[in-house]
């Protein structure tokens, strides 16, 4: 076994917790959830990726707030959760793994719910990520609805910490309210927070601050931001090394390097091009929003997947930055695993893979494949709008069943 191999397998200290090995299973939207409840199969979702070996799996979307939800039944993180979320925890925990909630604001991006009033943002103006829903006209925010904000995330990791989990992750790419600020794209102001990369990056970092303070010492603290926006005026490779600088000043454990935005450049994000096929099976109902979707994508260009999309940027950034980094994008084999490990990042990030095969690093570990069977379809991403929840379209369909039950339900 290389040492490099070896590396990936060894323990890893990640601010006050230990995680088994180097392999995270990235934060992505799960669709398993009910009016904001986390359900049995985001349970079992978890439980079968520490079960196969990832010594992180990250909980994807936890909205801080009501209003920070981007889709009706995501989850939101708030008091009457608690047993639901620790179900979750404690089914992890049972299989020797560790678990992290992906704390995220939509902002402006809220795609399929009508939010009273504008919605926030960095800059005023039209909101085209919510035309659709009817919400035409974004604000942006003022230094009282920053206060609100930065209280709500730090409220939002202090319940989850009193579920169990073991970290969180503060969701600052792909276009939600944190990248808002970080990316030019969306941030016209004109005061101490726009302009220069460093002023942009200024309330993100107050916001992860504040979360360090309230459950520092006792979870770990991640950031995920985009190593690139992706696209022409977007934010470079240069903005993340500013933006990697502030967050790792106001206490960052650890940097999850992904890069694109969701309505810009959802190329860039996932390496390829979206699955137009899959997604008109799974919105054959609503066809207001496939066509929706299919516009979007009219112009894009042509991308073909290659494996470790993203390692030129995040090495500029690692050249850069003396803190602990995750590598996210296109790792589909031991290859690419010790590749990251040669080149410095401290763990490697995956969710495609490991959608397709939660076994995936046992494997590995076992020697049993060397590279996933994920043919970077993208037929995975469609299914954030199927009742059934996020699935690998070569695996069976989900049991719909268990994405209509509670997590706290007898644990299956």
């Amino acid at each position: 076994m290389s040492d490099h191999r070896q590396q990936a397998f060894t323990p890893y200290q990640l601010g006050p917790i230990t995680l088994k090995n180097r392999f995270i299973r990235a934060g992505a939207n799960e669709a398993m959830s009910l009016d904001g409840v986390p359900t049995r199969a985001l349970l079992k979702h978890h439980r079968d990726m520490a079960r196969g070996g990832v010594a992180l799996t990250t909980v994807a979307y936890g909205a801080v707030s009501r209003r920070g939800r981007t889709l009706p039944n995501q989850i939101w993180i708030r008091p009457e959760i608690l047993p639901d979320l620790k179900a979750m925890a404690d089914a992890v925990h049972a299989e020797g793994g560790k678990i992290s909630m992906q704390l995220t604001h939509g902002g402006s991006f809220v795609t399929s719910i009508r939010v009273k009033g504008r919605t926030l943002s960095a800059s005023s103006g039209l909101n085209k990520a919510g035309l659709l829903c009817g919400n035409l006209l974004q604000r942006a925010m003022k230094e009282s609805d920053m206060e609100q904000v930065a209280g709500e995330f730090a409220r939002a990791a202090e319940l989850c910490r009193e579920a169990g989990f073991d970290a969180v992750e503060l969701h600052m790419g792909h276009g939600y309210l944190l990248n808002q600020f970080i990316s030019p794209l969306s941030n016209r102001r004109k005061d101490q927070y726009g302009g220069g990369a460093e002023n942009r990056a200024r309330f993100p970092a107050r916001v992860l601050q504040a979360v360090k303070d309230a459950v520092g010492a006792d979870m770990a603290i991640l950031a995920k931001i985009n190593v690139a926006d992706g696209v022409r005026r977007g934010a470079t490779v240069e903005d993340a090394i500013v933006t990697g600088r502030a967050l790792q000043d106001a206490g960052a454990d650890m940097l999850v390097l992904s890069g694109g935005r969701n309505i810009e450049s959802g190329w860039f994000m996932f390496g390829s091009n979206m699955n137009l096929d899959e997604m008109a099976k799974v919105l054959k109902d609503q066809k207001l929003t496939l066509a929706m979707i299919k516009l979007s994508q009219k112009g894009v260009p042509k991308v073909k997947f290659r494996p470790m999309y993203f390692l030129d940027y995040s090495r500029r950034i690692r050249a850069e930055l003396d803190m602990p980094l995750a590598y996210l994008g296109g790792a589909r084999s031991m290859e690419d695993v010790e590749q990251a490990m040669a080149e410095g990042f401290e763990a490697v990030t995956m969710a495609r893979p490991l959608i397709h095969d939660p076994e995936l690093v046992r494997k590995f570990q076992q020697g049993l494949i060397s590279t996933s069977g994920c043919t970077n379809c993208n037929g995975c991403v469609p299914y954030i709008y199927h009742p059934g929840g996020t699935r690998c379209i070569e695996n069976p369909p989900n049991d719909v069943a268990l994405n209509q039950q509670f997590a706290r339900m007898e644990v299956i």
